[in-house]
């Protein structure tokens, strides 16, 4: 299951002034998908309060997740996937309010990602533990978010407290969040749903090479900023 903010210039300006190469050469460019932009300005957000209503939907998705988990190991797999389905329910509910009621806030954007990581994570680690999903597939999730995890210094030396989600990155969460649940029911006897299971697991290899191709471009981002920041401090010294 980083989303977000820089607080200094764009990030057309550090891109382009900071690495010459990624704006001299067109043909040395990262593809589209990974020029995404990393600056939040305050004129995005609607408010900078803390309680509100969809930041309230945010936080108790999130305290969900180890209910969640806890229905899964517990072998309630229908209870387990019915509040996952909720959980998603609420996600589309609080980024509608947010737009209808003008509540847009930096707090929320960062609540929904943190949330969706940690429904993959758990669920994972669950259906590891069941025996459902083999071992090595929670490794190579995690060490993805791992990685994510090592670059936050680099991008906090930049002024960046953390990269906006990418269009890659959501599709890889919209996958694994249809894929484990899929993988579960069709692990269970008595539901006879094994078939279902034939549509999980390609959905779940999609997902993770999704996930891991998200990885790529938010470390490509990451250097870019980097090699902008050493740059911009060649000019300056």
């Amino acid at each position: 299951m980083f989303s977000d903010r820089l607080s200094a210039s764009s990030t057309r300006q550090q891109f382009g002034n900071g690495d010459p190469s990624l704006s001299a050469d067109p043909s040395r460019r990262w593809p589209r998908l990974a020029t995404v932009n990393t600056v939040e300005t305050t004129s995005q957000w609607d408010t900078d309060r803390v309680v509100t209503v969809p930041n309230v939907l945010s936080v108790i998705r999130l305290l969900a997740v180890g209910l969640f988990g806890w229905l899964i190991l517990d072998g309630q797999d229908v209870a387990a996937v019915i509040l996952l389905a909720a959980s998603g329910v609420t996600d589309w509910l609080d980024g509608f309010l947010a737009r209808t009621l003008n509540q847009r806030s930096a707090l929320g954007a960062r609540l929904d990602p943190v949330a969706d990581r940690l429904y993959i994570l758990v669920a994972i680690i669950a259906l590891a533990v069941r025996g459902f999903v083999p071992w090595w597939l929670l490794a190579i999730l995690v060490a993805r978010d791992l990685m994510l995890v090592l670059l936050m210094p680099s991008l906090r030396r930049s002024g960046v407290l953390a990269l906006p989600v990418n269009f890659v990155g959501k599709a890889a969460t919209m996958t694994l969040l249809l894929a484990l649940p899929l993988i579960l029911l069709a692990a269970t006897p008595m539901l006879n749903l094994a078939v279902v299971g034939w549509i999980g697991w390609p959905l779940a290899v999609l997902g993770t090479v999704l996930y891991w191709w998200a990885g790529g471009i938010y470390l490509h981002q990451t250097i870019a900023l980097s090699r902008a920041r050493r740059g911009s401090s060649d000019v300056q010294a």
